[in-house]
């Protein structure tokens, strides 16, 4: 029996992972703002950052799931998008995907080369470079840059699909909802 392509989704362990990877960057961004707003000194000033810490490691950890279920085959869109469109879906997804990878790494090299542990609930992450003071403002001006153009790619992500559902009328939301959500 097939399936009706218009109903055709991603894997349940792939749109877990998706809206999963969505909650860990509202609590990344979410804790790194609420952290920008208290006053020098702040007692919570350190939990917020320990928590947007833990968030971006979880963000390090599923990237890496989220890769290898890139090699499963996806669902179609139907009706099938102009190639400008395909290519334009592929560049933002390689941009995610380095945002995800890149994003983390930087934040664990900017912290190594200021001589601080990544803490990962009672562990500490290996170190990668060596303590270096101007390396690690280069680290963290990286990190904070590519923090900032997440907030575009997110939501240029999120427009697209919106786009899609609403004015293309296709699939592409649809395959990435949960059956209950979706048409």
């Amino acid at each position: 029996m097939t399936q009706n392509p218009q109903t055709q989704r991603y894997a349940k362990l792939s749109m877990t992972l998706h809206w999963l990877m969505l909650a860990l960057f509202v609590g990344v961004y979410a804790c790194i703002e609420i952290k920008g707003l208290l006053p020098r000194g702040h007692a919570l000033k350190g939990v917020f950052l320990g928590a947007h810490s833990l968030f971006g490691i979880g963000i390090f950890v599923l990237v890496w799931l989220r890769l290898l279920g890139r090699l499963v085959p996806r669902p179609a869109i139907l009706p099938r998008p102009p190639m400008w469109q395909t290519a334009a879906s592929h560049l933002m997804h390689l941009a995610l995907y380095g945002l995800m990878v890149v994003t983390p790494l930087l934040a664990w090299l900017m912290l190594n080369a200021a001589g601080k542990p990544v803490p990962y609930f009672e562990f500490a992450l290996p170190t990668l470079v060596a303590p270096d003071p101007d390396l690690a403002r280069q680290f963290k001006h990286w990190h904070e840059w590519l923090g900032s153009t997440g907030y575009w790619l997110i939501g240029l992500h999120a427009a697209a699909g919106l786009f899609h559902h609403y004015w293309v009328r296709d699939n592409t939301l649809v395959r990435m909802l949960p059956a209950r959500f979706g048409r």
